[in-house]
């Protein structure tokens, strides 16, 4: 499984917005807030990639938040896309497989809310 890229390896962002990590999610996941719930969703996509469960955890509002996360270590995180947001939704899918098995994909409309000036996901249905 991936694991956090040293900060002078200049990848990718797994969010898909184009721009490295260095300059997208790790600064969210280094302690900024995220300035839209946009913008949390694809930091918290990353953090499922890089399997950052303290951040998790801590961006998930605690109504709803599990005790504890468990990642599958075969899985493999395939991509993210963004259907539609607005201020407190987003609809996405992402594609993950696990080992030589066929590609699965997981299709959600994500809550979020504002609380003390930090955005924080609530929950999801699934589409």
């Amino acid at each position: 499984m991936p694991k956090k890229p040293p900060v002078a390896v200049p990848l990718p962002c797994p969010c898909a917005s184009g721009t490295s990590y260095q300059a997208c999610c790790e600064q969210m996941h280094l302690g900024a807030p995220a300035a839209s719930a946009l913008a949390l969703m694809r930091s918290r996509y990353s953090a499922f990639v890089y399997q950052l469960d303290a951040y998790l955890l801590a961006t998930w509002h605690p109504s709803t938040r599990p005790a504890q996360l468990q990642f599958e270590e075969r899985l493999i995180w395939l991509g993210l896309e963004i259907y539609q947001h607005d201020a407190t939704t987003v609809e996405f899918v992402t594609r993950s497989k696990i080992g030589g098995n066929p590609a699965v994909r997981h299709r959600e409309r994500s809550r979020f809310v504002l609380e003390a000036g930090r955005w924080l996901y609530v929950d999801g249905v699934l589409q």
